[in-house]
């Protein structure tokens, strides 16, 4: 069962990847929540999608994937040029590297909550 998650996680980066937002819905349930905050599949998606606008290079690269039958434990990570402000940090293009840990419970194959810590200060040292 845990293979069956992990294949299905890597298919959910994989959308979001090529931000194929029409299937999203295959892989994250209605009722999605994302830190504790109740965003649906819609809130979800907007969310997504700005990061996608305030981040034009954004790709999700798995460093580290760990499963269960109804958990998926990630890092995910980054190499992008945010613009503007990001995390209140003046990015404004410039390239980063960060990590994203990322925590997720299924439910009948979907995601139906995310717990998402990313590393700020590994942001913040590139910019001194």
């Amino acid at each position: 069962m845990a293979g069956d998650l992990e294949t299905r996680y890597r298919g959910y980066i994989d959308c979001l990847n090529r931000q194929d937002w029409a299937v999203l819905g295959d892989f994250v349930a209605p009722d999605a929540r994302h830190n504790g905050n109740e965003l649906g599949l819609s809130g979800y998606r907007a969310m997504l999608e700005r990061d996608h606008r305030e981040i034009p290079d954004l790709r999700f690269t798995i460093d580290l994937l760990v499963a269960d039958s109804t958990h998926v434990a990630s890092r995910l990570l980054f190499d992008c040029s945010p613009r503007g402000q990001f995390f209140d940090l003046p990015i404004n293009g410039r390239r980063v590297q960060f990590a994203e840990n990322v925590f997720y419970r299924f439910e009948n194959g979907l995601i139906r909550e995310v717990w998402s810590v990313i590393d700020k200060s590994a942001i913040a040292a590139q910019l001194r």
